[in-house]
């Protein structure tokens, strides 16, 4: 501040330096004047081009389009926009629903249950099998690879969808002539995801009838439902990272035979841990993605080798294979376990999974383990028999079916075909299904039921023409299978040639009604005829029921229910879930004395009868040949000392074979199955009685003549016997 106080006047620019003068400065001259600045001009903004008038015809047609173009650009972007940010918003709120991976791991709503033989060897698998979790670190990386190459090859590089693959699928299927949709999906590992998650909608038995119905409602291809599956797969691609969507993929993926997942699909066609898997298997199991029930290598092996080479390709075009490689692993394709190349037993299994506890069957929510009954070398001996016979025996196109069941004698059953068709799972089973006319093959049931009321072997009826009255119908007149009648036979002839009269007239003398009552409580339920034509067997019965029937002959005289099912467990618990067997030998139906010398004179079946092609030389067979009316049916069932075999033979519409009775076809299908079941066996004896001929024998006819005098001696001795019996107690 200056001490005049005034005030100074403030500097500017041109004053805050002084100038530069040659003279003194306090002179005008020195002080001079300001030097004089020169400013730029401002420069001038260029004047917006103006915009281009429409010129001539073509200008002003195309200027509604212009202005169409400027339209529709500036909506698209802002729907664009605003469309993105809807997306963006479910997309974040789908992410934060997610639940833990390991809760994706395995959705299914069913257990499985996994099926063993006597000797404790995997056969056969029912519902959705699991083998457990398996990661994108613990598989083998042929597997991981297989999977990125064929399913989806940019799976590291895009956000959940892929539009170049979405374009490709719809330009290749309206090239083919499919909808836009139809056919290929474009879908990336991250969409195919979300759609085994089902979008994240949980299965709801209330909702939908059945797990399939759900899985079917999942696999719907809608635009509204791409929409959202688009949706839900970025959701996934922001709570998870690239190898957990692959993880949960590998999991959750159906790959065939009731596989879910690659570690149960791995055991089941190779035997083998996901871990473990070569080239050649990894390529197989990533090529049973896009159809796992058809391309599965346990119903055409072929085809799912073809399909496999192709996957080696992809995996060599993209850089996870070397040349050398991919070409060994396709000169050495993958095949299947010994285990899963038998693929037998088929019916077998379906049996035991309809006979055995619901709750851990067919309804089962838990990994069940259960160990049977099934002889694999026997179930393969009776599966190898019927193709052998058929392709030999048979003419070529015939549609005529076949059935077997081997069974031991306390009903225990060794093996099991339900038709021609020995690798079927799920098929008409005509062993357990098949209500058929039992014709001959019920005769021995009457010569039971004479011989526990103590008549003779020996004992003579009457083979004469011979007619029945029956209430409101003309009176039955039967004949012989041979049109032939011979006079009084022994029972033992009777049974031998199957000769039709003799039974009658035994089965009346000894009473209809008790008759019945040994056939039933030897299994053969439901309504037997209630008149004379009993005894040719006109009432119906399974293979399964007669088989298990002629064992209780075998075992002495007791009743058998069949059974296939010694062992339950839940998979990773020791603990056995059965009390008791619940099957097997039932009360006794018949004398042992009886049953013995019936099994006796069924050997005479077999070695002088109708039942002759059964024959194996150094063994002892008993059994029955059994012909329906017009030969729609044709029986043979038969026994050695280990095993009881029952064929039937029939259309499955009830036409009449043709030139096929039971001692024919049947027969030598039971002598094929057994000359390999005992081919490395010592021959056991059966247990059967030689009886003595009486000295005086009468004759039985059908006007109501008499018992054989022995046989009347040998029932009051009976009588006597179980009266002195009763008494001592």
């Amino acid at each position: 501040m200056s001490g005049n106080g005034k005030k100074r006047t403030p500097l500017v620019a041109e004053r805050r330096y002084p100038a530069k003068s040659g003279g003194n400065n306090n002179s005008a001259a020195g002080k001079g004047a300001p030097k004089k600045t020169t400013r730029k001009p401002a420069a001038r903004r260029k004047p917006a081009p103006k915009r281009a008038r429409p010129t001539g015809p073509v200008g002003w047609v195309l200027l509604p389009l212009r202005w169409a173009v400027r339209i529709l650009w500036a909506f698209s972007w802002r729907i664009g926009l605003i469309t993105a940010l809807i997306i963006a918003g479910f997309s974040f709120y789908f992410a934060a629903q997610m639940p833990a991976i390991d809760d994706l791991i395995d959705g299914r709503t069913r257990g499985s249950v996994t099926m063993t033989d006597l000797t404790g060897e995997v056969f056969a698998w029912r519902g959705d099998q699991f083998g457990g979790m398996i990661t994108t670190d613990t598989v083998s990386p042929h597997l991981r690879n297989a999977v990125v190459a064929t399913e989806d090859k940019r799976f590291y590089r895009h956000f959940g969808i892929s539009p170049r693959g979405i374009a490709s699928a719809v330009r290749i299927n309206l090239r083919e002539g499919r909808g836009p949709l139809s056919g290929h999906g474009g879908s990336t590992i991250t969409q195919q995801t979300a759609k085994l998650l089902c979008l994240g909608v949980p299965f709801d038995p209330a909702q939908w009838e059945s797990e399939a119905a759900y899985e079917r409602d999942c696999r719907r291809t809608t635009l509204w439902r791409k929409a959202r599956e688009a949706v839900f797969a970025v959701g996934m691609e922001i709570a998870y990272s690239k190898d957990e969507i692959l993880t949960i993929y590998l999991n959750r993926s159906y790959l065939g035979a009731g596989s879910r997942g690659f570690e149960a699909a791995a055991q089941r066609y190779f035997g083998v841990s996901a871990a473990q898997v070569n080239p050649a298997q990894a390529a197989m199991l990533a090529g049973l993605l896009t159809a796992p029930s058809t391309n599965a290598p346990t119903r055409n092996l072929e085809r799912a080798q073809n399909r496999a080479a192709l996957v080696l390709g992809l995996m060599q075009e993209q850089g996870y294979l070397t040349a050398a490689e991919a070409q060994q692993a396709r000169a050495n394709p993958a095949g299947l376990s010994q285990q899963a190349a038998q693929d037998s037993g088929g019916f077998f299994a379906d049996w035991v999974m309809e006979s055995g506890p619901e709750f851990f069957t067919r309804d089962t929510t838990e990994d069940v383990i259960i160990r049977t009954t099934l002889d694999q070398n026997i179930q393969k001996a009776a599966e190898d028999a019927l193709i052998t016979v058929f392709e030999r025996d048979v003419r070529e196109g015939s549609e005529a079916q076949a059935a077997i069941v081997v069974m031991s004698a306390d009903g225990a059953v060794r093996a099991m075909v339900g038709g021609r068709n020995i690798s079927a799972t799920g098929a008409f089973n005509r062993a357990t299904q098949a209500l058929r006319q039992t014709g001959s093959a019920f005769k021995p049931f009457i010569y039971a039921t004479a011989l526990d009321l103590g008549m003779s072997p020996y004992a003579m009826i009457d083979d004469a023409p011979t007619c029945w009255q029956r209430r409101g119908s003309p009176e039955w007149c039967p004949q012989n299978y041979d049109r032939q009648f011979k006079g009084p036979v022994t029972m033992i002839q009777a049974l031998a040639e199957s000769r039709n009269i003799p039974a009658i007239v035994l089965s009346e003398d000894v009473g209809r009604e008790l008759v019945r009552n040994v056939a039933n409580g030897f299994g053969l339920q439901g309504d037997l005829a209630a008149g004379p034509a009993l005894a040719l067997g006109v009432s119906e019965s399974t293979l399964l029921n007669m088989t298990s029937a002629y064992a209780g002959i075998l075992n002495g005289g007791s009743a058998v229910e069949p059974y296939g099912l010694t062992d339950l467990r839940i998979q990773g618990d020791p603990t056995s879930l059965m009390d008791a067997q619940g099957a097997g030998i039932r009360e006794r139906i018949i004398r042992t004395e009886a049953a013995r010398e019936l099994t006796w004179m069924m050997t005479k079946v077999v070695e002088e009868g109708t039942g002759r092609r059964a024959q194996i030389n150094g063994w002892q067979i008993a059994g029955k040949s059994g012909t329906t009316n017009s030969s729609r049916d044709a029986w043979f069932i038969g026994f050695t000392g280990d095993y009881v075999t029952g064929v039937w033979m029939g259309y499955d519409d009830n036409r009449p074979l043709s030139g096929v009775t039971g001692g024919g076809l049947p027969a030598t299908i039971w002598q094929e199955t057994m000359v390999r079941v005992l081919a490395d066996k010592q021959p056991t004896p059966l247990p059967m009685t030689a009886p003595q001929e009486p000295l005086n024998t009468g004759l039985l006819q059908s006007n109501g003549g008499v018992i054989a005098d022995g046989a009347i001696l040998n029932l009051l001795e009976n009588i006597i016997t179980e009266a002195e019996a009763n008494s001592g107690q």
